[in-house]
């Protein structure tokens, strides 16, 4: 693989920079360093933490893929609510219930099976430098059971630069999330690193030590009745899985419906929020059109499900 350093990554320690435009762990990229694999303007580099400068040909050899899943393949069973497309990029509202890739349990009727029958040309994302044959165009997802907008690469080059932009936190992303209690501060910011529950790998939670994450948030409603809720505006600095929902729980006020980590559900919540899934939707995604350079402000409907339970409280 061969690219330009781009001005989103300019100043970025090469290690870094490799892993975001590769996908690959940091631990493999160091030993593509230490491989000599690894090259500036043509020349190797020797030291991890050397600093990329925007214009710079960043070029890394990559291993042949090992055990690399096959494509998958394209469902048009899958129902999509596109709200932008062009050639290099895809907005969809993805609704709850749906996952966004293949993975573990769960190899078809996905969001990513669906848009390769929309959209066959995602099959070439495929495969080449640092592609994961299972996430053709996936650059950030949303868990299962929440609803909203989820940006897809259709390009290379709009893959890199989203990933680089992600990254570099210019990729606005607004959820709406309706948490158990009264939220006392009209608005804060919640910083605790996540990883992977030792004992359970599939859950989420706060440990020191674990991958940095802020998430900020802003109240919009409170509600006393039938008992104490709060509607939160919520905005995503890092995005790391299952994010906000962990973040929320940890400050005592657990997505309503989210019985993960929300505990048990209480009864009036039950019945308000009859479908089963969290209330938890991705509202609007606002960020730089990676090869136009245009702003794009996008912005989703609460789904009827989550709705009715707004205008019951109200």
């Amino acid at each position: 693989m061969e690219v330009s350093v781009g001005a989103t990554l300019d100043g970025e320690r090469v290690d870094r920079a490799v892993a975001l435009l590769c996908g690959l762990p940091r631990a493999e990229v160091s030993s593509l360093v230490d491989a000599g694999a690894i090259r500036l303007d043509g020349r190797p580099v020797s030291a991890r933490g050397r600093r990329v400068r925007a214009g710079q040909a960043l070029s890394v050899d990559l291993p042949e893929a090992s055990g690399a899943g096959p494509v998958p393949g394209a469902d048009p069973s899958v129902a999509l609510s596109v709200v932008y497309e062009d050639r290099d990029l895809i907005v969809v509202d993805k609704p709850a219930g749906v996952v966004v890739h293949p993975g573990a349990g769960n190899h078809t009727g996905t969001l990513v099976n669906g848009l390769l029958a929309r959209y066959p040309d995602l099959a070439g994302l495929a495969a080449g430098a640092g592609a994961d044959p299972e996430r053709p165009g996936i650059v950030h997802r949303l868990d299962k059971g929440t609803s909203g907008l989820l940006v897809v690469a259709r390009s290379a080059r709009a893959r890199d630069a989203l990933v680089a932009e992600l990254a570099a936190h210019r990729v606005e992303r607004l959820y709406l999330a309706l948490v158990l209690g009264a939220v006392a501060a009209d608005e804060g910011t919640i910083d605790a690193p996540l990883q992977r529950s030792n004992r359970d790998p599939t859950r989420i939670t706060v440990q020191a030590g674990g991958r940095e994450a802020r998430t900020h948030y802003r109240v919009e409603t409170r509600f006393a009745a039938p008992e104490p809720l709060s509607l939160l505006e919520c905005r995503l600095e890092t995005g790391r899985t299952h994010q906000i929902r962990v973040h929320l729980a940890a400050i005592g006020h657990p997505v309503a419906g989210d019985g993960r980590y929300g505990g048990p559900r209480r009864a009036t919540v039950g019945e308000l929020l009859v479908a089963d899934r969290p209330w938890l939707h991705a509202r609007s995604l606002a960020f730089t059109h990676p090869v136009t350079g245009r702003r794009l402000e996008l912005r989703s409907p609460l789904p009827p499900e989550l709705q009715a339970v707004l205008d019951v409280l109200s």
